[in-house]
């Protein structure tokens, strides 16, 4: 089996998400990226997808709703896994990148969605 990420589906997701709020980050981490970028195969995997999504507009949004509608909006079949999603405003993102686990990984292996602003 050849690993590899469905990256039509996830700029969709990026889009479907950034229909709703505009994002200044998208990192894709987890498994599937590890195993992208050739982990071995014998290790715990965690979760097959992280997505750790940042915007300003998620400030005076619930952390459940912002993480539930992110979460409706991965399909899951076209990506052939469900994902750990994480949705932080800014000045919670730089918290949680030391904090967490999955959201540290993701920023330093992990892959940026977005492309990188220009000027």
């Amino acid at each position: 089996m050849t690993a590899e990420l469905n990256h039509r589906e996830l700029e969709r997701y990026v889009r479907r998400i950034a229909d709703r709020w505009p994002v200044q980050r998208a990192l894709l981490g987890g498994a599937r990226v590890a195993d992208v970028r050739g982990a071995q195969p014998q290790r715990e995997r965690g979760p097959e997808y992280v997505i750790v999504l940042v915007s300003e507009h998620f400030d005076g949004v619930p952390w459940l709703e912002r993480v539930y509608v992110a979460g409706t909006l991965w399909d899951a079949y076209e990506m052939g896994a469900p994902a750990d999603i994480h949705c932080y405003t800014p000045a919670e993102f730089e918290r949680k990148r030391e904090q967490l686990p999955a959201v540290k990984l993701a920023v330093e292996q992990g892959l940026e969605l977005l492309p990188e602003p220009t000027g």
